[in-house]
Formats: C-alpha cells, sequence, structure tokens
C-alpha cells in the first residue's frame, strides 16, 4: 500500500459473537485494524467523530436504532460493510451507497471479496488524493474570520482540542475550528504523520525520537499505543 500503511476500521454489531467472528477475520489483514467493536451503535458515535475511520462494519437488525437509521445519522460516513443474518434489507443498504452487504454466517471466502473490494476503491482515492495534494506545499487555514496561507515545511505539529485544532509553527499558533482528522486528510502522507489520537506531527521536525515518544524543540510527544507500529516503522 503505497499511500497508506495502514486502514482503521470499527465494528457495531449487538452479538459479541458476531463481533469476534469479523474481528479474527480482520486479523489476516496486515493494512486494516480494527480499533473496537461495539454491541450498541451509540457508543460508537465519539469514536466515528474524533478518529478518521475508513471502513465501518454494520449490523442492520438492532435495539434501540438500526443500522441503516444510524448511518443516515453520519455526516461523513465512512465506507460501510452491512452485516446482517436477514437478506430482505439488501436493497435500503445498497440505496446509501454501501460497499457490501454480508449475510451471516460470514465465511471468510465471503468476507476477503468484500474487503478486496473496499482496499481497490480505497487505493483509488487514497492515489487521488496524495497526488491532489503533491501539487501545493501549502495549506489555507481560517481561524478567527482570516485566511492564513501556510506552508507545509513550516509546520512543526498540529494538536486536536476537541472541537478544534492549533497548528503549531515556529513562529506562531493558529487555532481553527477543524477534526484532527480533517486536517489529516490536507497534509502530504509522507511528510506528516499522526502519532496519537491527538497530535500529528512533521517528521522532518523531530529532533529526538524512541519508541515510546518523539520530540520536536522542547515538546515531548507520547507515541500512542494504536499508532506505534506504524511510527516506528516509519520512523526507522
Amino acid at each position: 500500500m503505497s499511500c497508506k500503511s495502514k486502514y482503521k476500521s470499527v465494528i457495531i454489531d449487538d452479538e459479541p459473537i458476531a463481533i469476534r467472528v469479523i474481528q479474527e477475520h480482520l486479523e489476516k489483514f496486515e493494512n486494516i485494524e480494527c480499533l473496537k467493536g461495539f454491541t450498541k451503535a451509540i457508543d460508537a458515535i465519539e469514536i466515528l467523530n474524533k478518529e478518521k475511520i475508513d471502513l465501518l462494519f454494520l449490523d442492520i437488525n438492532m435495539p434501540g436504532i438500526s443500522g441503516i437509521e444510524f448511518l443516515k445519522t453520519l455526516k461523513n460516513p465512512p465506507k460501510v460493510i452491512f452485516t446482517t443474518a436477514y437478506r430482505n434489507f439488501a436493497v435500503d443498504a445498497f440505496e446509501l451507497d454501501a460497499l457490501d452487504y454480508l449475510v451471516k454466517p460470514i465465511s471468510f471466502e465471503r468476507f476477503l471479496k468484500a474487503i478486496n473490494k473496499f482496499l481497490s476503491q480505497a487505493e483509488i482515492i487514497q492515489t487521488s488524493e496524495s497526488a491532489e495534494i503533491q501539487e501545493k506545499d501549502y495549506i489555507i487555514l481560517k481561524s478567527d474570520k482570516k485566511n492564513y496561507k501556510i506552508k507545509f515545511d513550516e509546520i512543526l505539529f498540529v494538536e486536536s482540542l476537541d472541537n478544534y485544532i492549533k497548528v503549531h509553527t515556529k513562529d506562531l499558533s493558529i487555532i481553527c475550528y477543524e477534526r484532527l482528522s480533517g486536517i489529516e486528510d490536507e497534509l502530504p502522507n509522507n511528510n506528516f504523520i499522526r502519532i496519537h489520537r491527538s497530535y500529528i506531527i512533521n517528521l522532518s521536525k523531530i529532533d529526538v525520537f524512541t519508541s515510546a515518544y518523539v520530540e520536536i524543540g522542547e515538546r515531548k510527544f507520547t507515541i500512542g499505543r494504536n499508532y506505534k507500529d506504524d511510527v516506528l516503522k516509519r520512523l526507522n
């Protein structure tokens, strides 16, 4: 995978056994990471809002709110693979641009077909986005009714402040109404990497690093557990 080393996935299914089956299938794919499985759709809202999730495995027939109803509430949903014991929801699922529709019990062969479909589409999107980003060497940041043109090589790191981000350069810091996952998509992958749920750093600005943290100037940043493998691979 040239543009992105790992895709992030989340599972929502009210049956813990179904979650375990999908997790076991996903373990066979080094380039797809399962961040978490949820038995209640509402519990997944926070991670879907804060993280850049690439793939969502979503059950349909669940108590409280169905998978289809839940998907309609998401503003910018990831790619979705529906997982269900019922075949009669397929039309509704594909009308919501679902990537695939898997009927339980899910065999690995059928699961593999769905994953290959996801990877094919994801690679095309990543290649296109990466090419577009590489054509420019700056980003436009909106803050306090002003537009700031900041070159990529001037950015030291970006930190998350709930629904805001703070972009740090050597000379100034700019606070913008944006999620960290949003600016992550706008930064070139070869220069920047997310090392923690709250931080993206410029690789060229690192002064010191260990297996547990990196340092940029006087700032020390802990490498998050979910990001460690990818970060250390890039740093080494």
